[in-house]
C-alpha cells in the first residue's frame, strides 16, 4: 500500500479528521525539530518552536495551498518561529549535547568533537538569516527553491543569501584556526 500524500492528509484534517493531522506530525516532527535545533542551538527551544509550528499549522490548516509541498509550509512557520525566538534572546553558548559513533576510536572522536565545536560556534556567530540558509541547505537538505518558500523570497536572494553565508561561515573558522 502506498504512503498518503500530505496534500490527502490536510485534506482529511480539513474534513475533521484528527487522525490524519497525527501521521502529518509523525512524518515531519523529527525534521523541523533539527532544524529548529539548528538555529536555535537549545533543545527545549527547538521543541517549543516544534510544538508551536504545528499547533499553527493545525490551526490554520485552510491556508494551505494543496498546489504546494506541506513540508515547506510547515518549515515556513517553524523558521519564522525559530526566527522570532532568536531575535528575542541573547546570543547562546557552543553546543555540548552530541551523538557518539560507536566505531569510531579516541583520536577519530576527539577530531570530530573538535571540528563540531568549531562548526557549532561559528554557526552560532552567524546572524539568524545566515545561520538559517546553511541549516536549510546543508543540514535538512531543501533545494533551492524549497528554501525560497519556506523563507518566502526569491531564488536568487536564496542563492545570494548563501554565498554570503558560506563565505562568512569560512572566514569565521579560518579566523578561528580550522581549515
Amino acid at each position: 500500500m502506498s504512503e498518503e500524500t500530505d496534500a490527502a492528509l490536510v485534506d482529511r484534517c480539513r474534513n475533521g479528521e484528527r487522525r490524519a493531522f497525527d501521521t502529518l506530525l509523525r512524518r515531519h516532527a523529527q525534521p523541523i525539530f533539527a532544524a529548529a535545533f539548528r538555529i536555535l542551538h537549545a533543545r527545549e527551544d527547538a521543541f517549543d518552536v516544534t510544538q508551536t509550528a504545528f499547533l499553527t499549522a493545525y490551526e490554520h490548516l485552510d491556508r494551505y495551498d494543496p498546489g504546494q509541498p506541506f513540508r515547506g509550509w510547515l518549515y515556513r512557520i517553524a523558521v519564522n518561529e525559530a526566527l522570532d525566538l532568536v531575535r528575542g534572546r541573547r546570543p547562546v553558548e557552543a553546543l555540548t549535547d552530541e551523538v557518539v559513533d560507536d566505531h569510531e576510536g579516541p583520536d577519530d572522536r576527539a577530531v570530530r568533537d573538535e571540528n563540531e565545536v568549531a562548526m557549532q560556534g561559528a554557526l552560532m556567530r552567524l546572524t539568524a538569516d545566515y545561520r538559517t540558509v546553511i541549516v536549510l541547505k546543508h543540514v535538512q537538505g531543501c533545494s533551492y527553491e524549497e528554501m525560497a518558500v519556506i523563507l518566502e523570497c526569491p531564488v536568487k536572494t536564496v542563492k545570494s543569501r548563501l554565498f554570503t553565508a558560506r563565505q562568512a561561515l569560512r572566514g569565521i573558522l579560518v579566523a578561528g584556526g580550522v581549515q
